[in-house]
């Protein structure tokens, strides 16, 4: 029994920890940020405080003093890179951790704790999301780009080496191919993303109605059918046209101009990042992922040797590239590192057999 108590003692302390880390990573967070996200994670801060009191009053129960045992691996982490980063990235690891939260099967943790912690997670996700919108286009273009660039010119340079061509080839290869594939990423960004900004922009609402609003008819107006072609219903779009109009006992009826920001608050918005931000970001990081197939080879590296150390360290960068892409999405990361790790092999192999049977072919 001694040695029971003594575990539970010492799980309350470790959820203790756990808690004083959450706190004071949702306050760091809040400290680098302003408005209303400022104020939601000192709420959550706050949230966990609750949280921290219920644990300090179960080892009062015991005699025990209110002290802090060893934190999560989990929540250590959280908190040092809120400190360091504060970013969405730490915003997803606490969606994570607050949607994986013990408290459920914690027969010492109240339900309401259990709820909290999923309304917690719901909160975190929804902030992760807003910052998730704010980098999408770039981010989408920088891990296109880099695993374009890992995957590509791995299979390039493995392809080349298949068809028995020598040392020197098999780098200047790697090297053209590097240079063209990032410039081609970044034009093809480029234009991606610029096309996609101006569809956007053929869609949005103008000032048009506002314009001649002053002079719509009073009882046979259009402007209702302004809302109705924006996605409201009949009925709001009809509310939403009659609030402009106001007609004052003994007076003509006089417009409440509606401003263009009303007219297109029905719109969604559509992250898609800055064209030249997101050219930029896809032919960097696509270099960034094509010069690690060829680091052996810059090294003096020839051979069997130099195309194995090529496909380990593309392999570790595909992972590390899943697990990134796992973490900010809130999935499971080492699921996504094996998809991307999956994927881009299956493309390295199928270059090398097709490399092979051409110089075999050609030979």
């Amino acid at each position: 029994m001694a040695a029971r108590d003594r575990a539970t003692v010492r799980r309350w302390r470790r959820r203790l920890a756990d808690e004083h880390l959450e706190a004071r990573t949702y306050r760091e967070l809040a400290g680098r940020r302003a408005g209303g996200e400022a104020e939601v994670l000192n709420g959550l801060a706050a949230a966990e405080s609750r949280h921290i009191a219920h644990w300090e009053q179960l080892l009062a129960s015991r005699g025990e003093p209110p002290t802090p045992g060893r934190a999560g691996v989990g929540s250590v982490l959280l908190s040092a890179l809120a400190r360091r980063f504060g970013s969405v990235f730490v915003l997803a690891l606490a969606q994570r951790a607050e949607s994986r939260s013990p408290y459920a099967d914690d027969a010492d943790a109240t339900p309401a704790m259990a709820a909290d912690e999923r309304v917690h997670a719901e909160i975190v996700r929804g902030l992760a999301a807003r910052g998730r919108a704010r980098v999408s286009g770039t981010f989408r273009a920088a891990v296109f780009g880099a695993n374009d660039g890992l995957v590509s010119n791995l299979a390039l340079v493995l392809g080349v080496s298949a068809g028995g061509v020598g040392t020197t080839a098999v780098l200047l290869t790697g090297l053209a191919g590097l240079l063209a594939g990032a410039l081609s990423m970044g034009a093809g960004e480029y234009v991606s993303v610029r096309s996609q900004r101006e569809l956007l922009q053929a869609g949005a609402p103008t000032s048009a109605a506002s314009d001649v609003a002053g002079a719509l008819d009073v009882d046979a107006n259009e402007l209702a059918l302004v809302y109705r072609a924006r996605g409201m219903s009949a009925e709001e779009a009809q509310e939403r046209a009659d609030a402009h109009f106001t007609v004052p006992s003994g007076t003509p009826a006089v417009v409440a101009r509606p401003t263009e920001h009303e007219l297109g608050a029905e719109m969604g918005a559509l992250a898609v990042g800055g064209a030249w931000t997101a050219a930029g970001s896809s032919a960097a990081f696509f270099a960034a992922g094509a010069v690690v197939p060829v680091l052996p080879l810059l090294l003096g590296l020839s051979g069997t040797a130099a195309l194995a150390l090529a496909c380990v360290l593309v392999g570790a960068a595909l992972m590390v590239t899943g697990g990134i892409v796992g973490v900010l999405s809130g999935g499971p990361p080492l699921l996504r590192a094996l998809r991307q790790l999956l994927v881009g092999g299956a493309a390295a192999a199928a270059t090398w057999v097709l490399g092979t049977l051409f110089g075999a072919s050609l030979g």
